[in-house]
């Protein structure tokens, strides 16, 4: 899917190939006027179309259509000067954000470091104890 620019971009150029449609029609359709003081030689008749259709109402419609889809399109790109403070507000939240969870993750870190070393005093004592176990048995089969 094309961004919001492109799109507009894409609308744009749709509508120039409306207007030039509309005015090739138009040329291909129209009477002539007549110039007071030229005279002008050739065809004074337009190109006839067997199947009259209403291109005005058409073009007329495709041309409007075209306008307010730029006109939305327009309306939904961002405004320049609400975007600097809307980044900046959202820079600040997520700083404050980041800021409050890296100080969680401390005190994570450091509860885990003290569990850690409780931990390893217990598995010490544990070992120390197997170790008396054993030599006690030792000593009692002796």
């Amino acid at each position: 899917m094309a961004d919001r620019l492109t799109q507009l971009q894409d609308t744009v150029n749709l509508q120039a190939e409306n207007f030039c449609n509309a005015i090739g029609i138009i040329q291909q359709t129209s009477f002539p006027s007549k110039f007071p003081n030229f005279d002008r030689t050739g065809s004074q008749t337009p190109i006839q179309n067997p199947q009259q259709e209403d291109y005005a109402q058409l073009f007329a419609q495709l041309i409007s259509r075209s306008a307010k889809d730029i006109d939305t399109l327009i309306e939904s790109l961002p405004n320049e000067d609400s975007s600097t403070e809307l980044q900046n507000q959202s820079l600040k939240r997520l700083e404050i954000e980041n800021q409050e969870a890296a100080e969680r993750l401390e005190e994570i870190v450091l509860k885990g470091e003290m569990l850690l070393g409780k931990i390893q005093n217990a598995l010490e004592d544990i070992a120390q104890a197997q170790l008396n176990m054993q030599i006690t048995m030792k000593n009692n089969m002796k």
